[in-house]
């Protein structure tokens, strides 16, 4: 196959526009895509369960302070006894399937792009995971590799993730095959359903429970934010029935080689994916239609005396106002020309001109909330802690929260790539920053030991005796106090920008023009109207 620019759009036989690469995804080192370690299944995880567990036990830590609220639909049905391929829409990069890991009760086999498995410092942690590299289309035709390269490491990554599947492990992969910032989804891509459809077929093969594809919702309120609200919604599962799968299959998965299951059988299961799916996600021509969506349910819900306060209840609010526009969400979404919804747009515009959206109008929604002083308080006293944590604060999360900002703002992967730099840096730039920053706590206190005895009457050196060992005994153990102290001062800044996110809404409430305020409250006031003559 000849080689293509890399920063040339490329349009292929059906159609389909391939994405530019970035400059990462450009890399490919084929040594060590082949050297990528296969998952094991004899054990509690694919890869290294001491280091699956500790990689988790950061990412919640950091999840719960990069997200303001998270929440998930039931995961009854996902405790069967066989594995899942949950598919969702992707638009949030690494925290598409992050947010599917941390919610699903199972432990997962991972694929991912390529460069994932061969960048310096992630690299390292997603072979520890053993995370299966494969790479796309885009790379195969821009030249990054030989076809035959392509199939032979895809058929190895998709026959490992189907092997862990028929093991009963969850995994997540994306039919649109690419993050994007589009409001609806793209083209899907056959990847999933392939991988699925092997794992039935190593299932059956091994009289081993049938694997279930499990659409799923990935909901954020404004994705590229610090602290916004994430929904992670399990779908109805797609049941495989094991009659289905041809024999002639499952002997070769059963031989541990890779077989294209048959096409009519996969394109059943796409188109079906393909039908299921759109509905658990915005599913709009813009995202200023969908922001008329949410803004039209929210007033409903007022009008109702039953506002939203949960995300995941706006979610589903919208989408029932939504369907009053697209009753089939088989259908591409479409711009339509009902006065309600383009009234809502237009109103919805004038909020989010200042940062505001349905949940900044009062109960009589035709107007703008006033500040409520009781909150007002609260950010009070949970500044003054800020305030007192701000040196720990610094030393500790600076650095992070600087090269997230920066990371996060100049990456070319788009806005769709922002947040996960932001965790990334906040995630290994704290391994990293730490134990330093720890350190250097210990030896101030050390420095100024006299300092601190002279005020506070308290001789922390001698804690657990004077001799040399038990001195450095008490520096050990200040070194680790200082760590969850770290953590309390990141917890700490999160809510104090919670606070600051909450007073400049106020702020902008109250200092939105008069003529758009007038504006904005005709076009409510058209809105409760034409709702309360349905």
């Amino acid at each position: 196959m000849s080689e293509v620019d890399l920063d040339t759009e490329v349009v292929v036989h059906n159609g389909e526009v391939l994405p530019i690469l970035s400059s990462s995804a450009k890399k490919m080192n084929m040594e060590k895509l082949l050297r990528a370690p296969l998952p094991v299944f004899g054990k509690s995880t694919p890869g290294s369960p001491f280091w699956t567990w500790l990689g988790f036990w950061f990412c919640r830590r950091v999840s719960a302070v990069q997200f303001r609220t998270t929440s998930s639909s039931t995961v009854e049905e996902l405790n069967h006894e066989g594995g899942s391929m949950c598919c969702g829409w992707h638009t949030n990069g690494l925290m598409d399937p992050l947010g599917i890991f941390l919610q699903h009760p199972k432990e997962f086999v991972v694929g991912s792009r390529h460069d994932l498995v061969t960048r310096p410092l992630l690299g390292w942690w997603t072979r520890r995971l053993a995370v299966q590299p494969v790479v796309r289309k885009a790379e195969l035709v821009r030249g990054g590799c030989t076809e035959e390269e392509a199939n032979h490491i895809n058929g190895r990554s998709l026959l490992s993730l189907a092997s862990g599947i028929s093991h009963g492990f969850g995994c997540v992969l994306f039919p649109e095959g690419t993050s994007h910032d589009k409001s609806h989804m793209i083209r899907f891509r056959t990847g999933p359903m392939r991988t699925v459809l092997a794992a039935a077929a190593l299932a059956k093969a091994n009289g081993q429970p049938m694997p279930k594809l499990v659409p799923t919702g990935l909901h954020f309120r404004t994705k590229e934010f610090f602290r916004t609200d994430q929904y992670i919604e399990f779908g109805e599962a797609i049941t495989i029935d094991a009659e289905s799968i041809p024999d002639d299959m499952v002997e070769a998965v059963r031989k541990r080689d890779w077989v294209e299951p048959p096409v009519e059988l996969v394109h059943h299961f796409r188109d079906e994916l393909e039908r299921r799916l759109p509905e658990l996600t915005p599913h709009a021509q813009t995202w200023d239609e969908h922001r008329g969506f949410h803004l039209i349910a929210h007033v409903k819900a007022r009008i109702e005396n039953k506002p939203l306060k949960q995300w995941s209840e706006e979610v589903h609010a919208a989408r029932e106002v939504r369907s009053w526009y697209q009753p089939n969400t088989e259908l591409p979404p479409t711009t339509h020309s009902d006065a309600m919804l383009e009234q809502a747009i237009e109103a919805g515009k004038i909020l989010e001109k200042h940062r505001l959206d349905g949940r900044d109008l009062q109960t009589n929604p035709r107007l703008l909330r006033k500040a409520n002083p009781i909150h007002g308080v609260k950010s009070l006293v949970r500044w003054s802690f800020f305030a007192i944590f701000l040196p720990l604060f610094v030393l500790s999360l600076g650095f992070q929260l600087l090269m997230g900002r920066l990371l996060g703002d100049s990456t070319d992967e788009g806005l769709d790539a922002r947040t996960s730099f932001q965790f990334l840096a906040a995630m290994f730039g704290s391994m990293i920053v730490w134990p330093i920053s720890a350190l250097v706590v210990t030896i101030m206190l050390w420095w100024q030991t006299a300092t601190i005895e002279s005020i506070f009457g308290i001789d922390w050196l001698h804690l657990f005796g004077s001799e040399t060992y038990q001195q450095w005994g008490a520096a050990v153990f200040v070194t680790l106090i200082v760590l969850p102290l770290f953590w309390v001062s990141g917890h700490l800044f999160a809510w104090a920008w919670d606070d600051f996110v909450d007073a400049r809404k106020a702020w902008n409430r109250k200092m939105m023009p008069k003529d758009e305020k007038m504006r904005l409250s005709t076009l409510i006031e058209s809105v409760i109207t034409q709702l309360n003559s349905r």
